[in-house]
Parts: structure tokens; sequence; C-alpha cells
């Protein structure tokens, strides 16, 4: 078993509220779980409206099937033209 997990640091240019930073990140966590069955939260940063920070997480029986989840993950979150992503890092774990 192996689990890999994604973090996405962004910047939010047009949000003037915690309102707006919620109506920008939700359909990206939301809409990576329904899509690719990945586990997506908002991993704080509340109090910052222009920045959020994203984590994603896949289980998985392969290297190669994990790697291609996020990368599709990846690729879905660089698809919203509102949001500015900042820095994207991997960290794999290794089960029994």
């Amino acid at each position: 078993m192996v689990v890999l997990a994604l973090h996405v640091a962004l910047y939010l240019p047009g949000c003037r509220s915690l309102k707006d930073r919620r109506r920008l990140v939700r359909p990206i966590v939301e809409g990576a779980r329904a899509r690719f069955r990945v586990s997506a939260a908002d991993l704080g940063g509340a109090d910052r409206w222009h920045r959020a920070e994203l984590g994603f997480a896949v289980v998985s029986g392969s290297h190669a099937h994990a790697r291609d989840v996020i990368d599709e993950v990846e690729r879905f979150v660089w698809s919203f033209p509102e949001i500015e992503v900042l820095e994207t890092g991997r960290t794999w774990s290794e089960g029994p």
C-alpha cells in the first residue's frame, strides 16, 4: 500500500473577504473529491483572504497509479484561471 499526498499553496488575487475565498476554494476541493476520489481538504490559512493551502491524498496499491491520480489532481488545480499556484509538494508514504 502506498499513500501519495499533494500540498498546494495558492494565491487568490480576486478575494476581498472570507466568503470570496470559500467561493474559489470549495469547487477545487469538492471537485477533486468527486472527480478523482481522493481525500481533499483546505488546510487552513482562512485568516488570510488571498492565500490558501490545500491538501490531497490518494491510497493505492501501486506507485504508478498513485502518481497518475495525483498528476490529474494537480492539472485540475492548475485549470482554475482565477487562482495562482504558488507552490506544490508531494510526500510518499508506504504501509505494510
